[in-house]
């Protein structure tokens, strides 16, 4: 576990406008994605299988719809949700939160975030690898939602 300094505090808020901090690090955000990789593709893995192995194109089709429409739904649900939480950063110990309040980013910023996630990996996942030189630790979709990654160590879930 990587340990962090504790998050500057300011005497009016403890969160104050640009403020830096810890930031979750690449290993931890990169197993976080992996888990999530895996619970998003369960079930239509196991329906795309049926499908190929039958030549049942329907199935086939309707394997990558869900993947792709589950995909949406997961991350926007979880990421803008008040704990900015998937079960992959759960389980790492990590958050999305709004970098301008530290709030949550909410639903809309959430969608943002997941087409940014397609741009990220656009170009041989450039957007991704952004983060081991960004002063802030920003993916590309984390700068188009203006939103960090943080540990929960030091930002709570509320």
């Amino acid at each position: 576990m990587t340990m962090y300094p504790p998050p500057p505090q300011t005497s009016q808020t403890p969160w104050s406008p640009h403020q830096s901090g810890p930031r979750a690090g690449f290993w931890a955000r990169f197993v976080a994605l992996f888990i999530d990789s895996i619970v998003i593709a369960i079930i239509p893995i196991i329906l795309i299988a049926i499908g190929s192995g039958n030549n049942s194109s329907g199935l086939l089709a309707l394997g990558y719809v869900l993947y792709f429409v589950g995909a949406i739904a997961y991350y926007v649900y979880f990421e803008g949700g008040p704990t900015g939480q998937t079960l992959g950063k759960r389980a790492m110990g990590i958050r999305v939160i709004d970098f301008n309040t530290g709030g949550s980013i909410g639903h809309g910023r959430a969608f943002v975030r997941w087409i940014g996630r397609i741009i990220s990996g656009f170009i041989c996942y450039l957007g991704y690898f952004w983060m081991l030189w960004d002063k802030e630790k920003q993916c590309w979709h984390d700068k188009m939602a203006n939103d960090v990654v943080v540990p929960v160590q030091y930002y709570p879930v509320p």
